[in-house]
């Protein structure tokens, strides 16, 4: 639970390796309890968000690097909760700029069930995250300071479009995914984009407001760093 002024751990999780897990014979050794099954870290994750809300803990923007962001249902989970979120992607990430995307299902004038998905129009591809910035106008691009570094302030040049993400959606849809921020940094003296974010953060918000919301996510390195090194987290073993 971070604001820009402090952060706290509010959830700790003792994780079980799928090796481990799938083990009868070392679970039995060790005395892991029956109930106790393998999930992945996002899993884990979206155990600990409900939890919280559950428990009342005030509501915030959730952070998570591309390790989480990538997947698609854990990201739809999270608006499932109404939890806003800004979480980094791979470049590889498909989306549909605006104005294009799959198209609502056409009238069935035969007899049978109608159609009720949406779907792509044949030659019609979206677009990878990196293949998206390529295309955008010089003037999409600005610097962007979100922070006080050690000698100097940190800046970098970003860009943000709204899109629709693509993932899978040639099986067909229930109904179009909602629009949101991609969220995109290039530095001036890179050859190509460095990182990449997804954002339901109103369409309103600045440019500046998403920059600062995405570079947030450094306390997470930060107190991982801490929590190994200062309170020994790395150094733990049980019996």
């Amino acid at each position: 639970l971070a604001t820009e002024r402090g952060s706290v751990p509010i959830a700790w999780r003792l994780y079980l390796p799928e090796k481990w897990a799938k083990d009868r014979q070392r679970r039995k050794k060790v005395g892991v309890p029956r109930e106790v099954k393998f999930q992945t870290k996002p899993e884990i994750a979206l155990g600990q968000m409900r939890a919280a809300k559950a428990s009342g803990v005030p509501v915030g923007i959730v952070l998570a690097d591309a390790g989480y962001g990538n997947e698609t249902a854990w990201r739809e989970a999270l608006g499932e909760m109404e939890l806003e979120y800004c979480v980094g992607i791979q470049s590889v990430t498909t989306v549909w700029a605006a104005g294009t995307g799959p198209v609502p299902p056409k009238a069935n004038n035969k007899l049978g069930r109608p159609r009720t998905r949406w779907q792509r129009v044949p030659g019609a591809k979206p677009l990878s995250a990196k293949g998206l910035a390529e295309t955008l106008a010089p003037q999409c691009w600005r610097t962007v300071v979100w922070g006080e570094g050690t000698n100097e302030k940190l800046s970098s040049r970003f860009a943000a479009v709204r899109v629709r993400a693509a993932h899978r959606d040639e099986e067909g849809l229930g109904a179009p995914r909602a629009e949101q921020w991609l969220l995109i940094q290039w530095p001036v003296d890179q050859a190509e984009p460095t990182k990449y974010w997804f954002s339901t953060l109103p369409a309103d918000t600045t440019l500046v407001d998403l920059v600062k919301t995405a570079k947030m996510r450094w306390r997470i390195e930060r107190d991982y760093q801490e929590l190994k090194q200062e309170f020994g987290l790395s150094h733990y073993e049980g019996r």
